[in-house]
């Protein structure tokens, strides 16, 4: 037996009812992809946040901020305020320091770098290390470094390089907004030379403890998965 239709009329056909009923569209349902969140701690509270606020991410966003404490305390306290977050599962969590030497303190640093990058590992955080200090991975835009250098090596250089007074205004809030402009428009700067650098130095100290990798910053790691989504 044949299906029965209904006959709607011409007259009817206009009416929202009949619409419904001729229409041959299906429902879509619309789905947005959920954004990811970087979560990244930094010991340093100016230079570091900044720098990596300053990435024009898109379906993606970035809560870093500075909190400036020893390496084991500076991730215990971390472990802690995730405890306390309902989605802290949802966030890829950073945590970015350096070893900063202080020649009459070197053994306790040591111990408490390695201790703190241990400690943050076995947790699940990703750990963006440099050693001896932040602005290795700055310098690394420009040139290839092997040179066992303090922070105040690197100052100096990028002084010359940015022609300023790094060690006296590369601290403060408005010069730190500019340091990723800096780096991406200068001609003379390579982010993905830098990249290459960063992994051959993490190569050549691959054997040794974190403490004893001089030059050495995994910052790479962490501008690689923030450039996933620009």
């Amino acid at each position: 037996m044949p299906k029965r239709t209904r006959i709607i009329k011409q007259s009817d056909r206009k009416k929202a009812w009949a619409r419904r009923r001729t229409s041959s569209k299906p429902y879509v349902l619309e789905s947005k992809e959920q954004a990811k969140i970087f979560l990244i701690i930094c010991e340093g509270e100016n230079t570091e946040p900044t720098y990596f606020k300053s990435f024009p991410l898109g379906n993606a966003t970035i809560e870093s901020y500075g909190l400036g404490s020893s390496k084991t305390a500076l991730v215990k306290q971390i472990l802690q305020v995730l405890e306390s977050e309902a989605n802290a599962k949802q966030k890829e969590v950073w945590v970015v320091f350096d070893f900063d030497i202080h020649p009459e303190q070197v053994a306790k640093q040591k111990e408490d770098y390695n201790n703190a990058i241990a400690l943050a590992e076995k947790n699940g955080l990703k750990v963006a290390y440099s050693n001896d200090s932040f602005e290795l991975w700055l310098l690394l835009h420009y040139q290839p470094l092997d040179t066992h250098w303090t922070r105040h090596n690197y100052y100096q250089k990028l002084s010359e390089l940015w022609n300023c007074n790094y060690e006296k205004e590369g601290k403060k809030v408005e010069f730190c907004r500019s340091i990723y402009r800096r780096l991406i428009e200068d001609k003379a700067a390579n982010q993905e030379e830098a990249i290459a650098h960063a992994k051959k130095l993490y190569e050549a100290h691959k054997d040794k403890n974190p403490a004893d990798k001089n030059p050495c910053t995994l910052i790479h790691q962490l501008v690689q998965e923030l450039n996933k989504y620009l």
